[in-house]
């Protein structure tokens, strides 16, 4: 199960990546909005939520830019969320980061890029080796603060 939700400028993109997705199997959380005027904050708070509690594999978050999501799910701690905007970040995110989270900016890209690249992020597997050594980096940062 994916969580997923977005302010009032991705209401568009994410049914889009839910329709697109759907058919290919995946299983949707949609944590709203339905197009009314919302604060994205409280969204990346629901989806986080649904991925920290186990409910949700991983997230997908979508505002405008895509930046206020990003800056709002990486305060939740045990949340590693990247800001995608093409495949190769997409992949590598996963690949080297192990990031939980994705988010895209509605402003930014399209709905076709945003299906493709939700499927890079669902798809692609951690490395671990190396970068496990540097998310256990990270999660130690995350602990001291």
């Amino acid at each position: 199960m994916i969580a997923i939700g977005c302010d009032h400028a991705g209401c568009e993109m994410k049914q889009s990546i839910i329709n697109a997705l759907s058919e290919k199997g995946y299983e949707f959380k949609d944590m709203g909005c339905d197009g009314t005027p919302c604060d994205y904050p409280v969204i990346a708070d629901a989806v986080c939520s649904e991925v920290l509690s186990g409910t949700c594999e991983k997230g997908i978050l979508i505002c405008g830019t895509g930046i206020g999501m990003s800056i709002a799910a990486n305060k939740f701690k045990g949340i590693r969320a990247a800001l995608c905007s093409d495949s190769y970040s997409t992949r590598f995110t996963r690949l080297h980061n192990d990031t939980n989270i994705m988010c895209m900016g509605a402003r930014v890209i399209g709905n076709g890029l945003a299906s493709e690249l939700a499927e890079i992020f669902l798809t692609t597997e951690f490395e671990g080796g190396r970068h496990q050594r540097r998310i256990d980096l990270i999660t130690n940062i995350e602990n001291k603060n």
